[in-house]
Order: structure tokens, then sequence, then C-alpha cells
């Protein structure tokens, strides 16, 4: 299928695009589009390391502030804005070499799909969890995750049902309000945070309403009437109900199921161990959406269970049953490292059949020899 994107935004037509179009020209031609994809997404990875080195359990910038050196939020402001430039102009590359592929496509979004998750988990370090005075609570992480990873999802399933995607005006605003906040942390310190903006709300309260507000305001009407418009225009891709709403079934059962664990876990599993299971829960919907990107890009149906799901339910059975009893925790660690694992594994596998299938390298521009 022909890929095509549509992007509407002010920011990014006006702004963000002129500033790719002149960074694009550094880039040498001999440069296969999937290493710059790569690149970026290696940069988010690091620095999301980086930081949960220096603040584990979120508590860095409420407790002490200080803990986190001043290097490392500028840092990442500079590795956001190195991801988000890659990201952008990877497509333009392959165009630019006349490379582009479905492995590109798959590729670009597929990391995006687990890049997502990393962004915001990153960015929780700079405001902390809450402490009593200042600070976000472990639950409004999970649900201001699980906002960002539904607006995503919305994106897919719009272009699994009407062929184009709407490039979600919340990406560039994103990326850009991350890029400052990083600086602003940088050369303020994390004690801007700390301090009441207007009428006694934080500058943290703002960015959650702000965020609410576009994906249910915005983002997700917007969805719904691209999908009613290339149904009245007769270009839908499903003809059925039940086929046009099958991608999202594994997606919200998934979000039941974690959070059943997180609201009924015997022993708090959400607070005691928060950034191991935020980040089950990113790699988590970044698997569940690929599978949807492989079926909308090959026009073929998902299935209706997601084979994740089956252990998942296991796990949060065996979790809220009290059966786990004081291994909680520790399930928890090992869940999260076969569940990345297994990511990881489908990714390769995916990257080497299609790169295979259509004769040609992951990393290279040069020509697989016919075998």
């Amino acid at each position: 299928s022909q890929y095509s994107a549509v992007d509407t935004n002010p920011l990014s037509v006006y702004i963000m695009q002129p500033i790719w179009n002149k960074i694009i020209k550094i880039v040498p031609l001999w440069i296969a589009p999937n290493l710059l994809t790569f690149s970026g997404f290696v940069m988010i990875l690091f620095n999301y390391f980086l930081i949960s080195f220096y603040d584990w359990d979120y508590t860095a910038s409420g407790t002490s502030p200080g803990l986190v050196p001043t290097w490392v939020w500028l840092f990442s402001a500079f590795t956001t804005f190195c991801a988000y430039a890659l990201d952008s102009i990877d497509g333009k590359h392959a165009r630019r070499t006349q490379s582009s592929t479905p492995l590109g496509e798959l590729f670009d979004h597929g990391l995006d799909s687990w890049a997502t998750s990393i962004f915001v988990l990153s960015f929780f370090s700079v405001c902390s969890r809450d402490n009593g005075k200042t600070g976000v609570s472990v639950y409004t992480m999970y649900i201001y995750l699980s906002i960002v990873l539904f607006n995503f999802m919305c994106s897919h399933w719009e272009k699994y049902n009407t062929g184009v995607l709407f490039l979600p005006w919340g990406y560039d605003i994103s990326q850009v309000v991350l890029i400052a906040a990083y600086l602003l942390t940088g050369t303020v310190g994390v004690e801007v945070w700390q301090k009441p903006l207007l009428f006694g709300y934080y500058i943290t309260d703002v960015l959650v309403i702000l965020l609410i507000g576009f994906s249910l305001f915005l983002s997700f009407p917007q969805t719904l009437y691209n999908i009613h418009r290339a149904h009245l225009k007769k270009t839908l891709k499903n003809d059925s109900l039940y086929e046009g709403l099958l991608p999202l079934v594994s997606p919200l059962l998934l979000f039941v199921l974690l959070t059943v664990w997180v609201v009924l876990s015997p022993s708090n599993i959400l607070t005691k161990q928060p950034r191991l299971f935020l980040w089950m829960v990113g790699v988590a919907f970044s698997n569940v959406i690929c599978k949807v990107i492989i079926c909308q890009m090959s026009s073929t149906q998902p299935e209706l269970f997601h084979w994740f799901l089956f252990p998942l339910a296991l796990v949060v059975y065996a979790a809220i049953s009290g059966l786990l009893g004081w291994t909680e925790e520790a399930v928890l660690g090992v869940f999260t490292a076969l569940v990345t694992a297994a990511h990881v594994h489908f990714g390769v596998c995916v990257g080497r059949q299609l790169s295979e299938h259509l004769n040609i390298y992951i990393f290279s521009l040069k020509k697989r020899v016919q075998e």
C-alpha cells in the first residue's frame, strides 16, 4: 500500500518543516533512513536510563532538588531535540535517496509506538512524584501515560480504517514542550515545578489539564470525524463495524487488565515500583499496537486477542488474588524483563523477515545480492 500522511499542524508546517529541510541537507546520501530512525530511538533510550540512574523511584526532584545534576536535564533537552529531528527527517531522507520501503514505515512507526511511552516516563522525573507538598501521584502518572498512548493508538486505528495517517497535532506540540521543559529545568532548577504558577495551580497541573483537553476535545473527535468522512465518501478500508473496531479490542483489554492490577494490587504495586510498572505498560502497549500497524500495512485482519493478554491476565489474577503474596514485586520484575525481551525479539524477527522479503538491508542502502 502507498504510504500517505497528512500534517495540518501550523507549528509543524510553518516552523519545524523549514528547519528540517535545512538539517536534511547535511545528511550524507549514503546513510540509510532507518539508521536515522534508530539513532533517534537509541538516544531516547540512553537518556531514559541516564535519568533512571539518578532517579529510580521518581523522588529525586521532590525530596532533595539537585540530586539530578543540571547537565542531565540539558542533555535531555539535547537528546529529545535530536530524536525529534531524526524522526522528522527520516521520511524526507528516504524520499531523497529513493529508498522508501514498507520496512522503513514499519520501523519508524514501530519505534515511535515504544518511544512515546519513554518520552513520558523520562518527563515524570522532572515533576517528581507526590511527597505531600509537590509532585504528581503515581496514579496520575499512570493515567497520563494511558492518555498519551490512547492518542497514539487513535491515529493508527484511524489509518487502519481510512488508509491515511493524520499526524496528530499533539506530537509536534508535545516535543517542543518537552524540550522547553528540560531547558527550563536545566537553567532554573527543578524548583520551578514546585511553586504554584497561577491561582494555586502548578505547571504540572496545567500540563495535565492541557493534555487531557487536547486528547478528549481535539484528537479523539478529529479521529472520529475523519473516519466518519471516509465513511460518507465510501473510502473506508473495512466494510463492517466489527472489522473497523477490531484493532481496539486488544489495546482496551490491555488497559483494563493493567488498571485492575493497579487498583486491586494487595501491595500497591504502582506505588512500590512505579518505574518498572510504567515501563512494562509502555512495552506491552507498543507490542499490541505494532500488530495493528502491521495489519493496517498488509491489509490483514488483526486477531481478536493479542497473545500477550493471556500471560498478563494470569499474572494479574495471581497478584490480585493474593497468590503472589510478598513476591509480587519480584514477579513484576521478571515479567517486565520477559515482556521487554519478547518485544525486542519480535522487532528483530519482523525486521529480518521484511528485509529478506524486500531484498534490502535494514541499515544500509546497498542492494542485497539475489540468491
